[in-house]
């Protein structure tokens, strides 16, 4: 359902991991002479797009929606682990590499809207809770 909070902040989440594509951090992850950091980085912002636009679609089943927001989420975490060493390494963060470092801001905003979905499954889970007990 589009109207839920918790579809706009996945889908920004997933609009934000398609954005990294773009950028030069990836760029660089790229160009590296280690490829599987490239291929790491690449593969863990892949696997955290296609969580974000799977989990919009399981609104029916609020638990497993959590469940996967949450294996989405250490996903998230891996990647932003993997820019932030890939930041580091091309010498951390200096008044020249203000490029790459938005490659970073735009996953940390996307764990950020993960948090934020986990967040709004839980309250809409509880009011349902809340619902059924009334009942």
């Amino acid at each position: 359902m589009i109207q839920r909070p918790q579809t706009l902040y996945l889908l920004t989440a997933a609009i934000l991991n398609l954005g990294i594509f773009w950028t030069r951090l990836y760029s660089q992850a790229v160009a590296d002479p280690s490829v599987w950091i490239g291929y790491g980085f690449a593969l863990s912002l892949t696997i955290a797009l296609l969580i974000a636009i799977v989990s919009i679609f399981l609104y029916n089943n609020r638990i497993f929606q959590l469940k996967i927001v949450k294996f989405g989420t250490y996903i998230q975490i891996v990647a932003l682990g993997f820019s932030t060493g890939i930041l580091f390494t091309m010498g951390g963060f200096g008044t020249y590499l203000w490029r790459e470092s938005l490659g970073v801001l735009l996953i940390a905003f996307s764990l950020l809207m993960y948090w934020l979905s986990g967040r709004s499954i839980k309250k809409d889970e509880e009011l349902v809770k809340s619902m059924d007990r009334i009942r």
